[in-house]
Parts: C-alpha cells; structure tokens; sequence
C-alpha cells in the first residue's frame, strides 16, 4: 500500500521472536480500528488485513449495494449510482469492497497510530521479557558482563536483555571484568518505571543448590534431597542432604570421590567452605553433625524454647563458634535452634573461677559479650587463651585484652 510504509514497526516485531504471529496481528488490527473509530464513528465495516512479511496492510471497507435514495446507513450502504463508478458490472444487493486510502486520514492520525504501534510493540516485549524471566526464577543462567558499577553489575543474556547483579547479591570476594562470563541464579523480575528488571544472585543458598543439582547426578535424578541450606557467602555453607535409597551415602555422593565434585563448586564460590551432613529428625544428632568439625561432649535441650546447651573440651569451643563465630551461627540456622557454648570442666581439677558477668563494674559489657562469643565465660577461661588469640578470635583491641587480663590476674591471685 503506498500510502503508509510500517517496515520499522513490523521489524520491532520480528526482532522480539517471542511474540506469538496472532498477538502481533490482533496488536496491529486494535492500533488502526481505533484510527477508523476516531475517524468513522465505528469500524463495524472494516477489514485491517496486515501483511507483516512485507511491512505493509490494507484497510478494506464493505458496504451493501442499494437503490438509488434508499441509503439509510452511509456507513453500511452505498447507491447503486456511486457503486458504478467503481465497477460497470455491479448489482443492486452485492457488497462493495472498496480499499481505503491511509492518506485520507491525515499525517497526524497516521503517525498516532504508529506511535502508539511502537508503543505497544514496546509493552508486548516487556511482558514477554518478564514472563520469560518470571518461569527461570531459581534457575541457573550464565551471562556476559557488560558494565561494572560501584553498586551493580550490568548483564546481558545470549539474547541481548539486561540482566542486574547488585553488589549485595555478589560474594565478597567476587572480582569480575567486562566480556566476562559468568553464572548466577534468577531471583525475582522488578518492575522499574513499569520496565521489568531482573535480579540475578551468587549468595542466595539456591545458587549453591543448583550447582549440586549440576554436578550431582544423584539430586538431579531425586535420589539425593536437599532438606535445608545455609551460608555465609565467601565464608562458610552447611548443606543438611537426604538419601531416598539406603544404598547411596548422600554426604559422599555430594562431595564425590577424594572431593572432585565439590571442588569446583567450591571455587565457583570463592573458596568458600561447604560442610555436607546427613540430615535427621533427631534434633539432638542435627545439632551435632551441624558443629562439625568440632565434638560435643554433652548437650541440653530446651525444646519447648528451641535452646540448647552445647558442651566441649576447651580445646573444641573454638572449633565450634569458628571464624568470627561463623560456624555456630550457620549451625544455629541450619537446626533452627539457638546454640550457647560451654566448655565442659567436669574431666578438668576443681579449681577456683569466676564467672565473668562478676566484672560487669571494671568490664565493658560488650567486651564481656565479645569474650562470651568465643566460649570464653570465665576469668580462667579467658585466661587460658594466649593474648594474641584473644585479640584475633573476640577482635579487640590489644590494649583492652591486657586491660582485660590484668583485672582477672589480679581477682584470681587475691583469691
């Protein structure tokens, strides 16, 4: 059709492959009813037949053949005498089907209608996008870096789409530079300015769970169930798992033969350290596989307060809390039970202590909260700890672990 040229739009259309030909057609066909509506009053006589191949359509309008002054509706009838001038060989009662001229409708309408076709080609891929998006939402996808920011990383799919890592979904360690490759977990689809934005994840315990699911056939297959993940990103992860058949070893098929199918996991995430345990209904055994590597001497629980109170020798409390108590804290996610450490001084000879809440007048609080955290509840208990290990396992200052020392020197040697 000469009078209008769609190329440009249809082409928005064929570069967004998702959109289905019918919706495309049905988009199209309501943008120029409107255009007719405005227009004619109704487009209850018109045909809009889109050629989207060729970029072009055509707007046929039909009306009935009547006599000569019998028109009573000139939108759906037409004199035999107009009719004529059409075509010689016309009748009265036939239907005329005459094209119409987009020109006809002014350079303002027309572009109306394109705009508002470029418009709703625009939401028409929004949608699909966040569709799309919405079904991977804990699916693992790998993706290019295209611009690094202070507080997000910029993506694009093998597609082309933005993808968002922000910086708190990233594990500490994480270093990456544009055109590089790499993977995350789909988390949720924003809407941003009615525009969809999808946020990717490294620290989410699904992205750990997917990279389980790939290299262990055994979870892939349902053999192997994971009941229950924990982590502190870059740090530390606990992975309670479930074997469906007696005769696979979860905890060993996960880890594989002398570690080869955690390893790569773990380097995707950093060097962070997973701890795979057999999981089990006996809170009491959760709780002690769940503060490996450290042994448990005894245990109390409180189940109606979901409490209980670990004992270990001296030299496993520290084993226990871990790095900046990082272990007892995943442990205490993971079994859903809050974990207070003791150490066990039943094999130890009776001797004089003081417990250290009876310093609260010469001790900051914080800082017997500090030495608390690291098993340390006692003046001898503190006091068996080399200031050094102090300093880096409860992070103080040296000046206040010798303050700390000398005050508890001092209690025990009046005693």
């Amino acid at each position: 059709m000469a009078s209008i040229n769609l190329i440009e739009a249809f082409q928005d259309f064929k570069d967004a492959e998702n959109i289905d030909r019918p919706t495309m057609m049905k988009v199209v066909e309501d943008v120029f009813k409107t255009l007719l509506r405005k227009k004619y009053g109704t487009d209850d006589n018109f045909d809009v037949i889109v050629n989207a191949e060729k970029g072009d359509l055509e707007i046929v309008r039909h009306r009935t053949i009547v006599e000569d002054g019998e028109v009573e509706d000139p939108l759906a009838q037409v004199a035999y005498s107009e009719a004529i001038k059409l075509e010689p060989d016309y009748e009265v009662g036939e239907d005329l089907y005459e094209e119409i001229d987009l020109v006809d409708f002014g350079r303002r309408a027309i572009l109306a209608a394109k705009q508002t076709l470029a418009g709703r080609i625009s939401d028409l891929k929004k949608n699909v996008l966040a569709k799309k998006y919405e079904d991977r939402i804990g699916e693992i996808i790998s993706a290019e870096v295209y611009q690094v920011w202070k507080k997000e990383i910029l993506l694009l799919d093998e597609e082309g789409n933005e993808l968002i890592l922000p910086k708190s979904e990233q594990i500490p360690q994480d270093y990456f530079k544009k055109g590089e490759n790499i993977r995350a977990v789909v988390t949720r689809v924003d809407l941003k300015n009615n525009n969809p934005v999808i946020i990717l994840s490294r620290t989410s315990p699904d992205f750990l769970a997917k990279l389980l699911e790939i290299e262990v056939p055994e979870i892939f297959d349902g053999l192997i169930t994971i009941r229950r993940i924990v982590r502190e990103p870059g740090e530390r992860a606990k992975v309670a798992v479930e074997s469906y058949d007696d005769r696979i070893d979860p905890v060993g098929a996960c880890v594989g033969m002398k570690g080869s199918r955690i390893h790569g996991i773990v380097r995707e995430l950093k060097n962070e350290n997973i701890d795979v345990i057999n999981w089990t209904t006996n809170i009491q055994l959760l709780i002690q596989r769940s503060l490996t590597p450290a042994k448990i001497t005894s245990m109390n629980l409180d189940q109606e307060n979901k409490r209980a109170s670990i004992f270990l020798k001296p030299d496993q409390v520290s084993l226990a809390i871990g790095k900046r108590g990082v272990n007892i804290k995943l442990a205490s996610d993971l079994t859903e039970y809050e974990l207070d450490v003791y150490r066990d001084t039943e094999e130890e000879d009776e001797e004089f202590d003081v417990d250290l809440e009876e310093f609260a007048d010469e001790i900051d609080e914080w800082v017997i909260d500090a030495l608390k955290k690291i098993g340390c509840d006692t003046a001898r208990s503190v006091l068996r700890m080399s200031p050094t290990e102090l300093e880096k396992r409860a992070d103080l200052e040296k000046e206040t672990v010798e303050d700390v020392r000398k005050i508890l020197q001092e209690e025990l040697e009046r005693e």
